[in-house]
């Protein structure tokens, strides 16, 4: 799923609630340059397998809410640039990612 919707740039809603996504392992720059993005439905997104999730969504610049409760975080490794750029964004919920076992967080919000 690496880069499946970077640069969507007019994309304003998305819904993966239901979205099949069980073996995936990197979703870097899913979500990257979608400068219009403003809500992500992700209810039920599997994200068991994932180990990279960065710059998933860099330059989002209009999100201002991200719930990502339900992302279970115990194999990511990776997550440099997740949010770089996302200048209104105002809240995160990721509680989950607690217990992750992370070895690069580099510039996580950098602008």
């Amino acid at each position: 799923m690496t880069g499946i919707f970077d640069g969507c740039s007019s994309l304003k809603e998305l819904n993966l609630s239901n979205f099949k996504n069980d073996n995936v392992i990197n979703m870097s720059k899913m979500f990257n340059n979608c400068v219009s993005l403003k809500i992500i439905f992700i209810n039920n997104f599997n994200t068991r397998n994932v180990k990279y999730m960065n710059c998933m969504l860099g330059n989002c610049k209009s999100l201002k809410v991200l719930n990502l409760e339900n992302f279970e975080a115990n194999n990511v490794k990776d997550i440099h640039s997740m949010f770089s750029g996302c200048s209104n964004l105002k809240e995160i919920i990721l509680p989950n990612f607690e217990n992750a076992d992370l070895t690069d967080i580099n510039y996580i919000f950098w602008e």
